[in-house]
């Protein structure tokens, strides 16, 4: 096993000595390889999506209104099966007021297809709801009302809001990448950070509070790693326009000192945000406009330890 994953190691090893070659030797096939990876990327870091809201009470430790955003996100893994442990995250619970009125909004993110199949199956959607609704009691050590309600409006708070609580929460991949580049082949690479589980406990339901019919396990993503503080590095962000101001893309500019090598670099891009992860430091940002994945481009200066992000608008 060892010698196996030392074998594994070397190879690895030379993919990324390539790249680097190959980014120095042929820019254009170099380019070429980064935005196919992007592509491949975007559901790595595609944001969570409102669904529907749930309204209840906090019983215990004290009572308040309860709002329940039930949201769905690909980067939540889908259940391997109709009897494996259902994913979810549950994000920190937030306080509000209007005028008067004080309540707490919690949001709760699915894997886009377990909405999507609950939505036409009654007794799954409740389901779901009950299941989300014992992991907060589980997790928050709160005491919730057995009743509740879908709300008319599909979130509670702002959609960014939403996004910034159930993002922000999420595991920093240093020891993940580690991890990554030691053991495993590039297309496992590509896609652990999603389908890796064993880094998540598990949440399971008693077996007499679902049927026998409907049974289904619960699984709750959270961190159980020791967490790094990561560092968010220098950065320019311009919109570059044409003679006519007419906005054409998005350039950034980051700065990374002690970064010698693209093999580093583990860069997604989505419509709307981008998020760097490099050794030590972290840069996760909400783009100004929207922009085409397929087309942006990503070109590390190992002179200046700068990476610069091309990105065109849609």
């Amino acid at each position: 096993m060892e010698s196996s994953s030392k074998g594994l190691l070397t190879q690895v090893t030379q993919f990324w000595n390539l790249l680097d070659d190959l980014a120095d030797s042929n820019p254009e096939s170099y380019e070429k390889f980064i935005q196919q990876q992007l592509k491949e990327g975007k559901q790595l870091c595609a944001a969570p999506e409102p669904q529907l809201c749930l309204q209840t009470r906090i019983l215990k430790p004290k009572e308040k209104i309860l709002f329940i955003n039930l949201c769905q996100w690909k980067k939540i893994p889908a259940p391997q099966s109709a009897t494996h442990p259902v994913p979810l995250c549950v994000g920190r619970p937030e306080d509000m007021s209007e005028t008067s009125d004080v309540y707490t909004v919690i949001d709760v993110a699915y894997h886009p297809d377990v909405l999507q199949a609950a939505e036409k199956d009654q007794v799954k959607k409740d389901q779901l709801i009950q299941m989300a609704m014992k992991c907060i009691e589980e997790k928050l050590q709160f005491t919730l009302s057995n009743s509740y309600h879908v709300t008319k409006f599909r979130i509670k708070g702002s959609v960014h809001r939403m996004k910034q609580n159930l993002m922000g929460i999420q595991t920093d991949s240093t020891y993940l990448r580690e991890k990554m580049r030691k053991e495993l082949t590039l297309e496992q690479i590509r896609s652990s950070t999603v389908s890796n589980s064993d880094q998540f406990p598990q949440l399971l339901l008693p077996k007499d509070e679902v049927s026998s019919k409907t049974r289904c396990l619960i699984e709750e993503i959270s961190s159980t790693e020791i967490e790094v503080e990561m560092k968010r590095p220098a950065y320019e962000l311009k919109i570059v326009a044409d003679q006519n101001e007419k906005p054409l893309k998005i350039e950034l500019k980051v700065e990374l000192p002690g970064i010698n090598s693209v093999s580093h670099c583990d860069l997604s891009v989505s419509e709307d945000d981008l998020l760097i992860e490099v050794c030590e430091y972290r840069l996760h940002l909400n783009l100004p406009e929207s922009v085409d994945t397929e087309m942006t481009t990503a070109k590390f200066i190992k002179e200046k330890a700068t990476l610069i992000v091309t990105m065109p608008l849609v």
